[in-house]
């Protein structure tokens, strides 16, 4: 009786013979012939290595299933940004406009001079940061090692890039490159956070946050009575509301209803990431650091994070502060200033000997 690889072995070459591609008669395969030609061999090399294999087992058999998935997310991932950007920038910009044509009007023409000023002020310096950050979140480059040989220390070798690994740094399989000091690949910015641009991300979750808070606080009194008067259009007989009216309430109630759900998902987000900045930990090393806790922890061993400066100074190096003055120009007014680190070569705290260092 055959053995079951060889049946497993049998199936797949009928698979193979059964779905091959007809090229076409009468001349040259085009374009799409061609790209069709490169996917048939990409498919048949995947099956024969499940029966030419001689190391053929489970886990092999289970990573050429999940081989389809990989390539969706490495593949489709990048391209899923670029619609959640313009997701952000539609959203956005409908809350401007429901802003300045419905609630601005309301502010200028019953508030006092004082609360007129506040709001102006404080909601176009709102803006203003929201707009800058977001901007250099998604345009500026996270950072990556260097492409030749140096002589910038490193910890590994990346198995995809074949480049040395300078310490924090990790690879990206969407972006399909190394990147300093990764946290994650965010598909909100269509870019990797890293440590160029881990600051902006930062920021712009910070300002978008208090944005939403503040339209959602502002906007609390108009959105109750729209939404009073969207549940009397269905009296008999229904009141008579201007379609401008009619716009209105719904406008409003689209505003409040977006800022408020916006606040609390951001809003939790933010803290998340705030504990980490004050832990010296990027979202990777988070759960690398854990790993590492259990794993000391069982040996009767205490893990420390060499990145780990001191809450205030965690801070400090993330924000790129070094004067007093610099939380005022550096944090509550755009900058655009490069972080106090290069990204390649990390000072680790003097408190730390080498024998209680941790490689992450």
């Amino acid at each position: 009786m055959r053995s079951w690889r060889w049946q497993i072995s049998r199936i797949m070459r009928l698979c193979l013979w059964w779905c091959r591609p007809c090229p076409k008669r009468g001349g040259r395969p085009g374009q799409p012939q061609k790209r069709l030609n490169e996917l048939w061999s990409y498919w048949k090399l995947l099956l024969k290595s499940l029966y030419f294999n001689s190391l053929t087992n489970s886990d092999t058999y289970l990573d050429c299933v999940f081989e389809p998935v990989y390539w969706i997310v490495d593949n489709v991932t990048r391209w899923f940004g670029v619609v959640f950007v313009g997701l952000v920038i539609v959203l956005t910009s409908s809350v401007l406009v429901i802003v300045y044509l419905f609630l601005l009007p309301v502010i200028l023409n019953t508030y006092p001079l004082p609360w007129i000023f506040w709001h102006l002020t404080y909601g176009h310096w709102l803006l203003v940061m929201v707009v800058f950050h977001y901007y250099k979140a998604t345009t500026t480059s996270p950072g990556h090692p260097p492409q030749v040989k140096s002589d910038t220390p490193s910890v590994s070798m990346c198995k995809k890039c074949i480049v040395p690994k300078p310490a924090r740094t990790h690879h990206c399989s969407i972006c399909n490159t190394c990147i300093l000091k990764m946290d994650h690949h965010c598909p909100w910015l269509n870019n990797c956070v890293g440590h160029f641009n881990h600051r902006y991300f930062f920021s712009f979750c910070v300002y978008m946050t208090m944005g939403c808070m503040y339209c959602s606080v502002t906007s609390k009194d108009m959105f109750i009575e729209a939404y009073n008067a969207i549940e009397s259009y269905y009296q008999t007989p229904p009141p008579l509301f201007s379609f401008r009216e009619r716009t209105l309430h719904k406008s409003v109630i689209f505003l409040w209803v977006l800022t408020s759900s916006v606040a609390i998902a951001l809003g939790g987000l933010t803290l998340w990431h705030a504990i980490l900045i004050t832990r010296g930990e990027t979202s990777v090393e988070r759960h690398i650091n854990k790993k590492e806790i259990r794993r000391l922890k069982e040996m009767g061993r205490v893990f420390r994070n060499p990145y780990h400066y001191g809450k205030i100074n965690n801070w400090k190096v993330l924000l790129g502060v070094e004067e007093t003055s610099h939380w005022l120009t550096r944090v509550f007014l755009p900058s655009s200033h490069t972080p106090c680190e290069d990204g390649l070569v990390w000072e680790c705290p003097q408190a730390l000997t080498s024998r209680d260092l941790m490689a992450i």
